[in-house]
């Protein structure tokens, strides 16, 4: 892949990368493959929703998708019974909001698309139940007054989910990990913040319970991984240093295991950029 090549539109960018034979599993891992509805739902059964979907158990109502590029996740939530509002400033047809359009179309879900930036959502006070943003913060040009906004629409008992946000541990690290990142090259507008620089942005914004999901401790965060695939990548690795290959497997099988063993190495994760997700609750 040309690191040098750069695009004016990220649509352009989403077009040219679905072209490159040897990108297949990276288009299908951010899900900006077609048939957009098998996309959809694809990420609707996906180990992350699941456990999204968990979070929101018991909770009905109206949900805001902020950012909510091709709509899955707009989808997985009126999937799960909820009036949607998808806010997408991109009015793509491949990437953004005419995308959605045509998915709620073909999908017959209660989709309704708004072409907005998350900085100044067009909404009334205390309007939705839910909030749900996957991959927003980090792309946001005022942090504060995005978390702000999300917390004023938010109706009190409301559960805002901001999801996959990428957490450096220095300011040192941002050139690193944007150098290694597999799709800023494109088109550039990824970033990543300091842990403290997000919950502080959202205790700000009043905020009155976060919940701080680490990298390897949710699906949310591991996901194109689940822990099935996770645990194969680990035993392989494993085994080409020590070659036992069965006695890793045996050791590593029971779940609790290897689920005890993530959240030791969660601990000693500096990857720059590495996800984290917070689960936001306004009293």
């Amino acid at each position: 892949m040309n690191d040098e090549r750069k695009f004016t539109t990220w649509e352009e960018a989403v077009v040219w990368l679905r072209n490159q034979p040897d990108q297949h599993q990276l288009v299908l891992d951010a899900f900006y493959d077609d048939p957009l509805i098998a996309a959809a739902e694809r990420y609707f059964q996906s180990t992350e929703w699941q456990a999204i979907a968990a979070l929101l158990a018991g909770r009905s109502g109206a949900a805001l998708d902020v950012g909510a590029g091709r709509g899955i996740a707009s989808y997985a939530l009126a999937r799960s019974g909820f009036a949607v509002t998808a806010l997408e400033p991109d009015s793509s047809a491949i990437v953004g909001a005419a995308a959605i359009r045509d998915l709620a179309t073909q999908a017959q879900l209660p989709i309704r698309v708004v072409e907005e930036f998350s900085e100044r959502l067009p909404f009334d006070d205390s309007a939705f139940d839910v909030v749900f943003a996957r991959a927003v913060l980090h792309h946001t040009s005022d942090l504060d007054g995005a978390c702000r906004e999300m917390f004023r629409v938010l109706r009190p008992g409301g559960i805002l989910i901001a999801a996959r946000e990428h957490v450096i541990s220095k300011e040192a690290d941002l050139p690193q990990f944007l150098a290694h990142h597999p799709l800023h090259h494109l088109y550039g507008g990824e970033h990543a913040f300091l842990l403290d620089r997000y919950t502080g942005a959202l205790t700000v914004a009043g905020f009155s319970a976060i919940d701080t999901l680490r990298p390897l401790q949710s699906p949310i965060n591991l996901f194109p991984y689940t822990l099935d695939t996770l645990r194969a990548a680990v035993v392989a690795k494993l085994t080409r240093t020590i070659p036992a290959g069965p006695l890793w497997r045996a050791a590593l099988a029971p779940r609790s295991v290897f689920v005890s063993l993530l959240s030791i190495a969660g601990r000693f994760d500096n990857r720059p950029g590495r996800l984290y997700s917070f689960v936001c609750r306004k009293a």
